[in-house]
């Protein structure tokens, strides 16, 4: 009897290691397959992996025989600098795995960074480097190959020389106006009083080579504030496009688009100034410009945009392809830029941590207030979403053509619409999933599937955690698992095949997302807990209408909130169960709105995303601003 295809992540789970890995099935009956060293090079140029030795392509364990052969053979290869140009494996990241249908052994193999790409084999990285995508390993191209040897330079990207460049050929206009926006953000700058070539030179627009004996433009310079035919002529892939599509209107295109047309200098400086303008134009929050465009009186969703337009700019490969896209959508705002992340995502999360391709670039902007070198551009951008409790900022890499995007959605981040379609779908045991499965199961419904990376940029937690959560909601039946490793992606299931259905339910008592670990309404939050007067009778006879009926007018809801808050204070977990609502949605929809329109209090004033945030009617006890 054939034996049933292994679950790699089992497998990744037991060695404590995530699904946000590539993965890849190799088998090893021949000893060490050859192509394990192709997907070796090309793991270690995207963003890492694991190899499964002794699992057959359809996922049948075949095993591996005399497992300390083969580990001294691979050892003995990646060793060899003749055979492969760099080992980042160690000890820890070569592990058996006994299974019923024999042993596997599995390979972790890490992301090389900026400085060690390319990893390549034999003796010439443009004949030996790999890469992944979706359809497995395939073979870089030169110009791949050059950028990845471009990156790991200890020059950065934009302070090449450009022979035959001086003065002449930049906007002067453009750069008087940055010296403008310079003495209003800092009146006191000592290099204010430098001539404009030394002026430039500070800044990395114009640079001297000391060995070669030569000084001139550099890339930057040009780029910052270059006049429309030079950047055409020293940058030929030099692009920026600006694209606004607001109107409902599917014959009309774009609403506004800003590109070089010959009615404007298209430098970065002049784009950066048009465009952020745009952007903020119609955002519906507490906005005053200052006399530099940037900083009195913005909040930190001006903040969020701005660092994204700029991150765009600074980290961009301006020799790939594609150039710089900026869109503005009803409900989202897009940037892309050519080029690949030069920090794991994981750091990327972290922040902390500035890696910039185009230093002077961003030392430029920097000066001007509207950069940092901190590493806290990522940061500020979930930061600003958050504050509006909209779904965090989305990022995207891919190759060929070499591109990070990222999308600033100005959406919920836990819609009512949304809500409903999963109630209706979950039935009213929706509200015993945890916080972080009904996040995993609205951005399925939102954004049509969920994986690994995306639940990480929004919940902050460990890939494995992840892994586990994900895993937990297929065995439950509420997701529907595609693809593995780094391809995984989870689906709702079909309406046709609903988890309400006869044994495939997800409250069927073995499966049941009842249990205590993953419930939402664990004792400390309960409002049936030992002591707690919310339990009273009063409280639920006056919250009855709302238990016993799904859909109510939210002018009742809010009666029965106020009725319930009048004279002590309860946290939103506690409403949440008196009313049997979810208790994100009952917040975004209800309690944030009621707080500020006056007519309920919270608890705690002075930090309102508490987690033992509590609210009661506005008056009705005294608030006490406790820290």
């Amino acid at each position: 009897m054939t034996s049933k295809p292994i679950n790699p992540f089992d497998i990744l789970l037991r060695l404590d290691w995530a699904e946000g890995d590539d993965l890849e099935f190799k088998s090893a009956q021949g000893g060490l397959p050859k192509s394990l060293w192709q997907t070796y090079s090309a793991m270690a140029n995207s963003h890492g992996g694991v190899i499964l030795l002794g699992v057959e392509n359809d996922g049948q364990v075949s095993g591996v025989s005399e497992p300390q052969r083969l580990k001294k053979a691979f050892w003995d290869t990646i060793n060899n600098r003749g055979k492969v140009n760099l080992n980042l494996c160690t000890d820890a990241d070569l592990a058996e795995v006994q299974h019923a249908d024999g042993l596997i052994l599995a390979i972790r193999v890490p992301q090389a960074t900026r400085y060690q790409r390319p990893v390549f084999l034999g003796q010439n990285p443009l004949t030996g480097t790999y890469r992944r995508n979706y359809e497995g390993d395939y073979r870089c191209t030169e110009p791949e190959v050059s950028r990845m040897l471009s990156d790991r330079a200890e020059e950065p990207a934009d302070s090449g020389i450009l022979e035959g460049f001086g003065m002449e050929d930049l906007d002067l206009p453009s750069l008087y106006q940055y010296r403008h926006r310079l003495v209003s953000h800092k009146p006191t700058h000592p290099w204010l009083s430098e001539d404009d070539v030394r002026f430039l030179a500070k800044l990395g627009g114009w640079r001297r080579d000391r060995k070669a004996g030569t000084e001139g433009l550099t890339l930057a310079g040009l780029l910052m504030f270059g006049r429309d035919e030079t950047l055409r002529e020293g940058a030929p892939g030099y692009h920026v496009d600006y694209r606004e599509r607001l109107s409902d209107d599917p014959a009309k295109r774009w609403s506004d688009r800003l590109t070089a047309d010959g009615t404007w200098q298209p430098n970065l400086f002049q784009f950066y100034l048009k465009v952020a303008q745009r952007l903020i134009a119609d955002l519906k929050l507490p906005f005053q410009l200052d006399a530099d465009l940037f900083r009195r009186g913005e909040t930190e969703v001006h903040e969020a945009i701005r660092e994204a337009l700029v991150n765009a700019l600074i980290h961009a490969d301006y020799q790939g392809q594609g150039g710089i896209v900026v869109e503005k959508h009803r409900d989202a705002f897009k940037f892309s830029n050519p080029g690949t992340l030069l920090v794991s995502f994981d750091q990327l999360l972290r922040g902390n941590v500035s890696e910039c391709r185009n230093k002077a670039l961003q030392t430029m902007f920097m000066l001007i207030g509207a950069a940092e070198k901190a590493g806290s551009g990522v940061d500020k951008m979930r930061r600003g979403w958050a504050s509006q409790h909209w779904r965090s900022p989305m990022i995207h890499e891919q190759v060929q053509p070499e591109r990070v995007s990222w999308r600033l959605p100005m959406v919920s981040l836990i819609p009512d619409e949304s809500l409903a379609r999963l109630e209706a779908l979950f039935g009213r045991k929706f509200i015993k999933f945890s916080k972080n499965e009904v996040q995993a199961l609205v951005t399925a419904d939102i954004e049509k599937v969920v994986d690994n990376s995306r639940m990480r940029q929004i919940c902050t937690i460990h890939a494995s955690d992840v892994t586990r959560l994900l895993q937990g909601l297929v065995a439950k039946g509420a997701l529907v698992q595609e693809g593995q490793g780094r391809w995984s992606r989870y689906r709702l299931p079909d309406v046709s095949h609903s988890v309400h259905k006869h044994g495939d339910s997800v409250h069927k008592d073995g499966d049941s997302v009842h249990k205590d670990g993953d419930s939402v309404h664990k004792d400390g939050d309960s409002v049936h807990r030992d002591g707690d007067s919310v339990h009273s009778d009063t409280l639920m006879v006056i919250a009855a209408p709302a238990r016993n009926q799904q859909r109510l007018s939210p002018e009742e809801m809010e009666r029965i909130i106020l009725e319930l808050c009048q004279g002590g204070w309860l946290t939103r977990n506690q409403l949440a169960e008196l009313l049997d609502r979810h208790p994100d949605g009952l917040r975004s929809r209800f309690l944030t709105p009621m707080v500020a329109h006056g007519r309920l209090q919270l608890r705690y004033p002075d930090k309102p995303n508490r987690v033992d945030q509590a609210y009661s009617a506005k008056g009705s006890v005294k608030e006490t601003p406790v820290s």
